[in-house]
């Protein structure tokens, strides 16, 4: 899922560089909206594997 973060984030630089400002603001969107989510898997992988382990 990160990997997929730091694609949209490549093609909203991509897309601002060459002045597509809506197709910038929308692959921002998506890399911001994707990075959350993995920040939030992640914290709740770390809390299952810190309760699982006896």
């Amino acid at each position: 899922m990160l990997r997929w973060t730091v694609i949209f984030l490549i093609v909203a630089l991509i897309a601002a560089i060459f002045g597509f400002g809506g197709i910038a603001a929308g692959a921002a969107g998506i890399a911001k909206i994707l990075f959350f989510i993995f920040i939030v898997l992640f914290l709740i992988s770390l809390i299952a594997g810190r309760t699982r382990t006896p």
